[in-house]
């Protein structure tokens, strides 16, 4: 059925903006804004590629573009934090260098085949029409993005160590006066983000497209960014605003196939014009951004000598 191709494939697409985006999130929420998502996306994909051919298997290499982009993140977090220079000017040099490196690191790997993630199947679960093969026939990272869906949720808003993360985000001098250790939460919430920031782009390389292209991750780094801004720093809207931007992308690409008389370039630029038009929507209602925007993002942290 051609539903269930589309479905099938709008989830596949929407799955490493959420990753992404659900990482993105912890670490705005604790007041650091890295712009790095997509540099970090992308070494996460080549590293996953790699690991995969070296060892032959998917697995490996799942867990190498985990530790690729939480590595990478690592060095923005260092900078920022340790450092101390501007977030959003290390945020693009990390981009930048994580294009470049990973066109040299994955050269030797262009038109070389990929190994998949095998899809993990539940009994009779997976038998259910339309639903079925949708929802219990998937890879790994597909529940893992369910499993942080949950997990992030009720990090944020049910727990203890959440609460202090937020106060961080909010006021990071008043939770440094209560004792919290602010650049120490600061530091975990970066290495989180760029962890899952790698988990997306090994999706890309593992999954969506099982080989390694120059580039591959297209800007999804920076819809990441526009889609945390779209979901006001919520987890749930993240997830839904995910899988309208996955959704966005995937309908253009059936849209061609269909022969529809649009030209392609209009197309193609159909999910970076609706992240434009979400912000410009979301611009309009400046008392909801300003009541959930962390009052301390992208503001430095120096602690008292």
């Amino acid at each position: 059925m051609i539903f269930e191709a589309i479905l099938l494939t709008v989830i596949t697409a929407s799955t490493p903006l959420v990753i992404a985006a659900l990482g993105e999130l912890v670490a705005e929420r604790s007041g650091v804004l890295n712009l790095g998502v997509e540099g970090m996306m992308i070494m996460g994909a080549v590293g996953a590629f790699a690991a995969a051919q070296v060892t032959g298997s998917p697995y490996v290499g799942l867990l190498a573009g985990i530790a690729t982009g939480a590595l990478f993140s690592l060095l923005f977090g260092f900078l920022t934090l340790t450092l101390v220079t501007n977030q959003v000017a290390t945020g693009l040099a990390l981009t930048i260098l994580g294009l470049g490196a990973s066109g040299m690191l994955g050269e030797p790997y262009v038109s070389v085949p990929g190994i998949r993630l095998t899809p993990i199947a539940f009994p009779f679960l997976s038998e259910i029409p339309l639903l079925g093969p949708a929802l219990f026939r998937q890879d790994i990272i597909f529940y893992l993005s369910i499993a942080l869906l949950f997990g992030v949720s009720w990090y944020l808003f049910r727990s203890r160590s959440g609460l202090k993360l937020r106060a961080i985000g909010d006021n990071h001098s008043s939770a440094h006066t209560l004792g919290i250790e602010v650049i120490r939460t600061r530091y975990l919430a970066v290495i989180f983000g760029g962890a899952c920031a790698g988990l997306a782009g090994a999706q890309l390389s593992l999954v969506y497209t099982p080989q390694w292209v120059e580039n591959m991750s297209s800007g999804r780094g920076w819809i990441t960014l526009a889609l945390v801004v779209f979901a006001s720093w919520r987890p749930w809207r993240v997830f839904a605003g995910g899988y309208l931007f996955g959704a966005v992308t995937i309908l253009q690409l059936h849209a061609q196939a269909l022969g529809i008389g649009i030209p392609a370039q209009f197309l193609s630029m159909l999910p970076y014009a609706a992240t434009i038009v979400v912000l410009v929507i979301i611009s309009h209602n400046r008392r909801t951004t300003l009541i959930n925007t962390p009052a301390s993002l992208g503001k430095a942290f120096v602690p008292e000598r």
